[in-house]
Parts: C-alpha cells; sequence; structure tokens
C-alpha cells in the first residue's frame, strides 16, 4: 500500500504529525500505525501537559471538546526523610519549574481524542497492527515497513492461522515509537546516527491511579518528592497529581545508570507509599490501575541525528523530554508539526527518500532547543555529584540559562546505563518490606491491573542473543538484575533442588517499558514488537 507518509505510532507526535500534514494538504496520503489494541491502549504519562505544543498544533483545542480540564492550582516539591519531609519554597526555583497554567491530564485519553480529529481530517489510523520490519529501497533509504504479521507459532514459523504482513510504503516514514523504540533503534545502529552525541540516558517510571477519599482529595495539586527511600542507592523521585474524579496519579521514577544491581526499583516505589505523608493521602483508597515505561532522560546532549533517508525520528524516539520539568508531551507535540512541515515541503518539491534536514534544524533551532538546552546540566550534575549539589548547582545554572548565560556549558553523560551497572560483589542485597495488600502490592497483583495481554503460542518477543548469558554470566557476575529490574515479573531464575538453575521469561507478563533491553548488564535482551494488539490495555494513564 502506498502513501505519501507512513507513521509508526499513534502517541503524541505520531498524531501531531498526522493533523498537521492534513492541515497543510488535506490531499497528502497519510496512515498511522498503532501496535497497541486501541489508540491510548499503550500510552502512559505522567503527565502535567504543558499546553505550549497542543497551542501551536490546534489553536481551538479548548472548544472542540479535548480531554484537557483540571487546571494545576497548586505546586509542591519535598525532600523526603524516613518519617517526615522538607518542603522546598516556590520562590528560588526558575520560572519553568512553575506548573501554573499546565494541565493534569491521561495522556491516553488525550491521545484518544488527538486521533479522532486526525481521523475527522481523513488521516487512517490502524490499531492493533505492529510494524516489525523496515522496508529499504535500493538506495539504502527506508521506504515502508511491515505491518500485521499475525498467527506466527511459538517456533517462529507459520502456524494455521497465519496472515503474512502487509507492506506500507511512504515518500517519508516516521518513527514515533516511544522511548527505545525497536525499529528506531535499528535506524540509529544503521546509520549511526548516535555519532557524536552522549549515550541515551533513560529511568524507569512506574505508576498507579488510585481512586482516595473525597475529603483528602485537592483537584489541580501537584507534588513532586524526591529523596526517601532511594537516598544515595539511585537517583530519581515521585510524582502525586489530583485529577478529577477523586482520583490521584501516585508515580515513581528510578534513573537507571544506577551501580546496584540488588536494587529493585518496583519495590522502591511500593515502599515510598508507606511514607506517612503518602499513606495518609491513600489511607481508605484503592488502586485501579498500573503501569510502567522507560523515560528518556539524556536530554539535549543525547538527542541524536533524527534524520536518515526517508525517515525521520520523533517525539521521545529522539529523546526530547525536559528531565527537571518531567515533560516531554509539548515536545513530542512539537515535533511533530516540525516533521509535517518539512515533508509537505519537500514533497511538494518533488522529492521522497531524502533526509528532511529542515527538520532536525526546526528541532534543535526552535522552541524544542531551548527548551532542553536551559536544562541540560540538571542530569549529569545528578549523576555524578547526587541530588543536593544537582538542586544547588543544577539550579543556579538553570537560573543563569533563563537569563541567556552559561555558567558550566555542556556536561557530557557518561557511560550508558547498562555499563553502569557494577558486580554484585560490590554491593549487599537490600531488604525490602514485604508488600501489604493494601498500600502496597506484589508485581503479578498489580500486573493484573494494566490488564495486559499476550496470546500465549506466539514467538516471545522478548529475545536472548546467548541464551546462555542470564545463567553463565549475568547471574555470578551481577545476580541476574533482570529478576529485579523489570516492573512486571517478566523474567525469573528457577532454583530447583538437584538441578542447575535455569532463567525464565514470562513474556505474557510483560507491559513493554523495554527496561530490560535497556539495563541488561551484558546488553543480551532484545525487545522485538509482539503481534498486534497484545501487550497492555491501559484505560486513562
Amino acid at each position: 500500500m502506498e502513501y505519501d507518509v507512513v507513521i509508526v505510532g499513534a502517541g503524541p507526535s505520531g498524531l501531531s504529525a498526522a493533523i498537521r500534514l492534513k492541515q497543510l494538504d488535506p490531499n497528502l496520503s497519510v496512515v498511522v500505525m498503532e501496535k497497541g489494541s486501541e489508540v491510548g491502549a499503550h500510552i502512559l504519562s505522567g503527565a502535567v501537559l504543558d499546553p505550549s505544543g497542543l497551542d501551536a498544533l490546534l489553536p481551538d483545542w479548548r472548544s472542540m471538546g479535548a480531554p484537557i480540564k483540571t487546571e494545576v492550582k497548586e505546586d509542591n516539591f519535598y525532600i523526603l526523610g524516613p518519617a517526615g519531609q522538607m518542603r522546598i519554597p516556590n520562590f528560588p526555583m526558575p520560572p519553568l519549574m512553575n506548573n501554573h497554567g499546565n494541565y493534569i491530564v491521561s495522556m491516553a485519553n488525550v491521545c484518544r481524542w488527538m486521533a479522532q480529529v486526525a481521523e475527522g481530517l481523513g488521516v487512517e489510523i490502524f490499531p492493533g497492527m505492529s510494524c516489525s520490519q523496515l522496508v529499504y529501497g535500493d538506495k539504502g533509504q527506508v521506504v515502508g515497513v511491515v505491518a500485521g504479521e499475525m498467527g506466527l507459532a511459538a517456533d517462529g514459523t507459520p502456524g494455521p492461522n497465519y496472515e503474512p504482513g502487509m507492506e506500507l510504503r511512504g515518500k517519508y516514514v516516521f518513527l514515533s515509537e516511544g522511548v527505545r523504540g525497536s525499529l528506531a533503534k535499528e535506524v540509529i545502529a544503521k546509520y549511526d546516527l548516535s555519532k557524536g552525541h552522549c549515550p541515551q540516558k533513560f529511568g524507569i517510571g512506574m505508576k498507579e491511579i488510585w481512586e482516595i477519599d473525597p475529603k483528602k482529595h485537592r483537584e489541580g495539586t501537584v507534588t513532586h518528592t524526591m529523596g526517601w527511600p532511594l537516598g544515595s542507592n539511585a537517583g530519581g523521585g515521585s510524582f502525586i497529581y489530583h485529577l478529577e474524579n477523586n482520583q490521584v496519579y501516585v508515580g515513581f521514577v528510578v534513573h537507571l545508570n544506577y551501580k546496584n544491581p540488588y536494587l529493585y526499583p518496583y519495590m522502591e516505589f511500593q515502599r515510598f507509599k508507606h511514607h506517612p505523608m503518602v499513606a495518609e493521602l491513600l489511607k481508605g483508597g484503592k488502586r485501579v490501575a498500573y503501569g510502567a515505561r522507560a523515560i528518556s532522560e539524556g536530554g539535549w546532549q543525547s538527542i541524536p541525528k533524527m534524520v536518515a533517508p526517508g525517515v525521520a525520528l520523533l517525539g521521545c524516539t529522539a529523546g526530547l523530554v525536559n528531565v527537571p520539568r518531567i515533560k516531554g508531551n509539548h515536545n513530542a507535540m512539537l515535533s511533530g508539526k516540525a516533521a509535517a512541515e518539512a515533508a509537505y515541503a519537500a514533497i511538494g518539491a518533488g522529492r521522497s527518500g531524502d533526509e528532511l534536514n529542515d527538520y532536525e534544524a526546526d528541532v534543535r533551532g526552535g522552541a524544542i532547543g531551548k527548551d532542553l538546552k536551559k536544562v541540560r546540566n540538571v542530569k549529569p550534575l545528578w549523576s555524578r555529584y547526587g541530588l543536593i549539589a544537582s538542586l544547588l548547582a543544577g539550579g543556579a545554572d538553570m537560573w543563569a540559562n533563563t537569563f541567556g548565560l552559561t555558567v558550566l556549558g555542556t556536561l557530557k553523560h557518561g557511560k550508558t546505563d547498562a555499563a553502569a551497572t557494577e558486580k554484585a560483589a560490590k554491593h549487599k542485597p537490600i531488604d525490602y518490606p514485604r508488600p501489604d495488600g493494601v498500600l502496597s502490592f506484589d508485581r503479578l497483583t498489580n500486573v493484573a491491573f494494566s490488564f495486559t495481554n499476550h496470546e500465549e503460542s506466539q514467538p516471545a518477543h522478548l529475545r536472548l542473543k546467548d541464551a546462555s548469558v542470564p545463567i553463565k554470566v549475568n547471574l555470578p557476575e551481577f545476580a541476574e538484575p533482570a529478576q529485579r529490574y523489570c516492573p512486571a515479573g517478566v523474567y525469573e531464575v528457577i532454583a530447583e533442588e538437584g538441578k542447575d538453575p535455569r532463567f525464565q521469561i514470562n513474556f505474557q507478563n510483560c507491559v513493554h517499558c523495554k527496561t530490560c533491553d535497556i539495563k541488561d548488564p551484558s546488553q543480551n535482551i532484545v525487545w522485538t514488537t509482539p503481534m498486534g494488539g497484545d501487550g497492555p490495555n491501559y484505560p486513562n494513564m
């Protein structure tokens, strides 16, 4: 099937690109392929939305029925200790950290609404269609994708209900797969797009939706915390957002450059909820949903070259998150708009399959670049010197950049998050409290609240380059951290009496966070797309 533009992923960047293309020329043929069972099924974000991206794309969104209603009314920052907390005043913080004028939203629902807008303009959107391969032209350019292959048996051969995938070809292909997209990973490697840039850095974000006592609910309140329980073990922090209907988003982020292989990000999240301030808020409430997703944290220094022949990287696929602000959706939308404008100009000039250099220039020299440059040193400062130093030095650097001054230049990131993992012999196991089933929950119980489903007869989409590595290398050297860094209990080391330990992959539990592809110290795990529609089914994450 031939199109002008093929877009992989119905997230904020991909849908923004589709909408903008149709705004520019209703006659352009545009298709969006989404691996989730429906648009929004795989979307997980905090989220406090900076509306600047939507203002640029759809200036009338407020009158278009957008599910964006809860404006931020109160903004709180705390440093936590084991039994108490200290509030950080708002006045010394740089203006860019202010959340007033932003909105607490479900990005899953925002994307569902954006998909309706796009379809109203004539965009074709196909959910439940995983894009498993790229199609290359005779000059090495990307010319399309293969999508919708179904019915493979567990060994990878065609089963009785096999349906071959179809080729969707376009003058340009946009990859808006989110963090650590499998096709984008291939493109970055094939065209060496990371050359000259720092390695991308990541975090793992875990989130629960709670219905709480109406007496404790404060609609429009945004709270962020740092410190306990992570301490010096890892960087990260929490968010608590009060949206409508007595619901609260409770989330926790752990930076994946932690050293101790015994660290258990999911259990750090569960322990956090027992802090007196958080426990009091949640007491008498109930958790109604759970999910997890990797977050790109490298910022300005880690953005790879975003274009190659015939293809462009959009949004979180390129790593456009502003880490101190914990925001990337506005930049995702702006990147989709910029990519669409570059493709529209190229197609209008009779070009196809070349590099959309105007898109790259727009991102780096426009609003996205300005947003990310101001905060570029916060993450490396935190990684090198810890929380307090990053608050002081990073805050000063952000203030200086607000006035166009550069105090520290551009600090570099160090090794990859996988390489940051140290040998188990250097560390001691961490004793985590057992979940109580009231405030804290075991992983498998929580995974049920992500509504995840995978057809069990298909090939496992989590693949090992070498099946012997988990037991022969990772277990003795790193205590096999896959048992702990996965927030869905996918990986187990099974030890049975009288038998050698074995590594088990429960791929049916996978919530598509991509942490394993990022953090495995041997870089032995490869995340690929399962059959279309499989994975989590997030309601309003």
